[in-house]
């Protein structure tokens, strides 16, 4: 009882102990599982915000162009034109900087992340990369704005980027809430396993010291016992005397 054990090796009780080994190995597979999906979480997590920032970027696009488009000044829209170009380049700053662990959603090329959802790999969510750089929303160079033409395009261009944006929101949304109900089932299931291993293994403390307090009190009504047949002998001896 003072170790906490009732099983503490094979000799205790082999099955018992073999099986808590088990219990026990396979809790700790699942925390290293939930563990890497917890990693995943956020790799998710820096993704929507870069997609955040990017949307509001697209905004601001969508705003210069049309502020061009709404004068015949070939400098106010040159003006306009660089601004537009200096957002496109933020805008893949943005994609590249959105990364978390060595893995980055929203870069150009084929980046999805496939995470393992329990011990053994045997469930899995493969998380899509969505090319968020400005090649992959589509937004083209401005060309200065020289043309009413090149504005018209910018302007369809950032209207497509932005339901780009909220379809690959949606997405990761739907991702992220798939990941974090997989830690909370892995968790819960830990919990059963270890609960079950220490079942089998742990003294039931209450037990054990009712147990100990039962020894102890016929210990004592066995030594008081033989106390009392000692006087009653003395006490008959001292009679017949």
């Amino acid at each position: 009882m003072s170790s906490g054990f009732r099983v503490k090796s094979p000799n205790d009780n082999a099955v018992a102990f073999f099986a808590a080994q088990a219990l026990s190995g396979r809790a700790a597979e699942l925390t290293q599982a939930k563990d890497n999906v917890d990693q995943a979480v956020s790799a998710v997590q820096a993704a929507g915000d870069g997609l955040d920032a990017i949307s509001g970027l697209v905004d601001q696009a969508n705003s210069l162009a049309n502020s061009a488009r709404s004068t015949n000044d070939p400098g106010q829209r040159a003006a306009f034109a660089a601004q537009f170009d200096e957002v496109r380049g933020q805008i893949d700053s943005l994609a590249a900087d959105a990364s978390f662990g060595g893995s980055n959603l929203l870069g150009s090329g084929s980046n999805d992340q496939t995470v393992a959802l329990n011990e053994d790999g045997s469930s899995s969510l493969t998380i899509q990369n969505t090319d968020s750089t400005s090649a992959g929303l589509g937004l083209a160079a401005s060309n200065g704005f020289a043309y009413d033409a090149d504005i018209d395009a910018a302007l369809a261009n950032t209207s497509s980027a932005r339901s780009t944006l909220r379809t690959s929101a949606e997405t990761l949304g739907s991702n992220s809430s798939v990941l974090q109900t997989r830690i909370d089932s892995t968790q819960q299931l830990t919990n059963t396993l270890e609960g079950a291993a220490a079942g089998l293994t742990l003294a039931d403390l209450t037990e054990e010291s009712a147990n100990r307090l039962a020894v102890q009190t016929q210990q004592q009504l066995g030594t008081n016992s033989l106390s009392l047949a000692a006087n009653s002998q003395q006490s008959v001896l001292s009679l017949i005397g």
